[in-house]
């Protein structure tokens, strides 16, 4: 017998495929509702993710699998991101886009990345992000854009943060992509995210909404302590069950701080470092001004940090003529919330009527605002030993190791290709195994366990 701890996507993705192999399992679930952060709610006639959640999986499981949750009734886009930079609207990525970037910002950046290039040569070995950063871009470029936007995203300078994480997320040029694409855009497609999915109606919780209703989770049980020894959960109305097999998508730390672990493995796990974001969702009544779905926000005075449309993922989730327009702001340990949200929320209001999102004042119908606690694991100098040390204890109580638990991303096609067994303590999505994935690594994480047994 199984017993999950939480009914995010990681969670029902590991239901729902241990069900389909006729394993019996239990799920427990804090909130009223399944989805976890891909969870969609309707307020004043939108509807609202946490988020822009899309699917851009390669993964032909994936979405095949959301594609039937759906009964196929999903949209696909071409995806138009964009980046405001004082008061100017540059194609992603900027990087590949220079043409858009206003002098002499543009002519220093192509000067710089021209000396760093030659100074470090070909085989530069970056040891933080900002060196690696510095050594893509150059100086001037990473200080007006890739610097900005983490210390607003990340929540903390680039030199505290590891490459491991990089991957394909954050766009390598050539020296020639940067200096052809000063004379406009490049014939070649330089983002990651080309086309993208989404539910025709409901929100992306839609993608798991009918896994969620079929599957029999039970709700408002939320974890107050876990005996690893004793095996055995206790739940904040007092309620106690004992486990076998354990699958927890809990936050990493949450775990291990709510449990019977000793102090020093607690202090580890206090290390681990998440990022928080408060979402403000703002109704307007005209329509979208621009037509990319979200934009990246580099101008380091304004709160704002990443901006999307609901109507613009689907027609379905506004109401016409109108626009629903959702704003991040990050916080974390490194830049705690130290002002009210309201303050916040009226300052919000006025950078979208700056950055002329919203037409004017009068503009704006009505808002409101969701407080997230996780957000993204901060890929931080301490967070693999720290890790280390909290994966380390947790072998004792049954956990298998992972070749790549230390790593942030999963190669599926090989993990999947040699499913091993997993112990009796199973870690599953981004922050239970404190990795950065995507919605597809979820669903995957949920196939690979079910087929470890």
């Amino acid at each position: 017998m199984y017993t999950i701890l939480g009914a995010g996507l990681s969670g029902l993705s590991v239901a729902d495929h241990l069900n389909k192999k006729g394993i019996a399992f239990t799920i427990y679930e804090a909130k009223s509702h399944g989805g976890g952060h891909i969870h969609s709610e309707q307020v004043g006639g939108f509807t609202w993710d946490e988020g822009p959640h899309v699917s851009f999986t390669k993964s032909n499981y994936v979405k095949q699998y959301f594609a039937n949750n759906l009964d196929n009734n999903y949209l696909e886009f071409a995806t138009t991101p964009s980046n405001y930079f004082k008061g100017n609207w540059i194609p992603h990525p900027a990087q590949s886009n220079m043409y858009a970037v206003p002098e002499p910002f543009r002519s220093r950046s192509i000067e710089d990345l021209k000396k760093v290039r030659e100074t470090l040569g070909k085989d530069y070995k970056a040891e933080n992000y900002e060196e690696w950063l510095h050594y893509a871009f150059g100086p001037t470029f990473t200080e007006n854009f890739p610097e900005a936007y983490t210390d607003k995203y990340w929540t903390t300078p680039s030199k505290n943060l590891t490459t491991d994480w990089i991957g394909k997320r954050v766009y390598f040029p050539d020296i020639t992509d940067m200096v052809d694409s000063t004379q406009g855009p490049l014939q070649k497609q330089t983002h990651y995210l080309t086309q993208f999915r989404y539910p025709e109606r409901g929100g992306f919780y839609s993608y798991i909404k009918k896994v969620d209703e079929t599957l029999p989770v039970n709700y408002n049980k939320k974890l107050q302590q876990i005996s690893f020894d004793k095996k055995e959960l206790i739940f904040s109305n007092g309620e106690k069950t004992s486990f076998e097999k354990l699958v927890s998508t809990l936050p990493l730390p949450e775990l291990i701080l709510s449990s019977d672990a000793p102090e020093e493995i607690k202090v580890q796990a206090k290390k681990l470092k998440c990022s928080q974001v408060l979402i403000i969702n703002v109704v307007v009544n005209h329509p979208a001004p621009i037509p990319n779905q979200w934009i990246y926000i580099y101008d380091r005075e304004l709160y704002s940090t990443r901006i999307n449309f609901t109507e613009l993922l689907s027609p379905n989730n506004g109401e016409p003529g109108k626009s629903g327009i959702q704003v991040e702001v990050y916080f974390s340990d490194y830049r705690p919330l130290t002002e009210a949200i309201e303050d916040i929320e009226r300052k919000v209001l006025d950078e979208l009527v700056t950055m002329k999102l919203a037409a004017s004042k009068d503009a704006i119908e009505s808002y409101h605002s969701k407080w997230i606690n996780w957000a993204n694991v901060i890929f931080d100098v301490q967070r693999i030993e720290a890790q280390e040390a909290v994966f380390d204890w947790l072998e004792t109580k049954g956990m298998v190791r992972e070749a790549d638990d230390l790593e942030p991303m999963t190669d599926w096609e090989n993990k999947l290709a040699s499913a091993q067994p997993l112990g009796d303590i199973i870690l599953a999505g981004r922050f239970a195994q404190w990795k950065y994935y995507w919605t597809d690594d979820c669903v995957l994480r949920g196939l690979l366990i079910s087929r470890s047994i």
